[in-house]
């Protein structure tokens, strides 16, 4: 039994949406995503989404998207992306339930893989798209998020964390951030997150061992659409 992880799918059956643009790794990358994953991942295995699932902005142009990763072998987790229009954070309990055994999505709530809490939520990096003051209140929002996650999951009796975002943990040119802060502050081993694509995005945050933390990028174009193990 193994947990792995990947991100931005981007998967586009119900829209029109062609991802060639964004270059030669994305040319039929669903059917790269379908043969990589069944050749890794067991049924008894775990994968963590980590968010920009689909291409779609409402429910009715995501339904086929979400069952291609339902369909998929193990038991799947999806975080938030800032692609995921259709899902609204007091729309997750409903997403639960309808999607009760085949996918499970991790926002203000936590889930588990052996011994560990896997928290998460979507987090937030200054890409220079918005003023400032926006990027701001956007990461604190994300940040009470996180803190919730981790404070469900050490009510619960958990001691030991994976940390899950959809964007990178800093943003270009920082040596910390409220994420790595309260990383460090709650004990996670990994910080495993994606967004950064394309070579000259691959290292615009932490990569590696970091103050006793590994971190682990794992968009799909940086992984070639291979489901990355985290644990085994």
């Amino acid at each position: 039994m193994s947990l792995y992880a990947i991100g931005d799918l981007h998967l586009n059956f119900m829209v029109e949406r062609n991802m060639n643009q964004y270059g030669e790794v994305w040319k039929n990358h669903e059917k790269k995503v379908e043969k990589y994953w069944k050749k890794r991942v067991l049924e008894e295995d775990t994968v963590v989404v980590t968010g920009d699932h689909t291409m779609g902005k409402k429910m009715a142009e995501v339904t086929a998207d979400l069952d291609f990763i339902a369909n998929l072998p193990g038991r799947k987790i999806l975080l938030r992306g800032n692609h995921d229009m259709f899902w609204k954070t007091k729309k997750t309990p409903a997403l639960n339930e309808a999607y009760e055994g085949k996918l499970s999505f991790l926002q203000n709530n936590f889930f588990t893989y052996e011994d560990y809490a896997l928290v998460g939520t979507k987090g937030y990096c200054f890409e220079g798209k918005d003023s400032y003051e926006h990027f701001l209140t956007i990461r604190e929002r994300e940040m009470e998020r996180l803190n919730r996650s981790f404070q469900l999951a050490r009510d619960a009796g958990f001691q030991k964390f994976l940390m899950f975002l959809h964007f990178p943990p800093t943003s270009v040119g920082e040596q910390s951030s409220p994420f790595t802060e309260l990383a460090k502050e709650q004990g996670v081993e990994k910080v495993i997150y994606s967004h950064c694509h394309g070579e000259m995005h691959f290292q615009d945050s932490f990569l590696g061992d970091v103050d006793g933390i590994e971190y682990v990028l794992v968009s799909g174009d940086y992984l070639r659409f291979r489901p990355e193990r985290i644990l085994e």
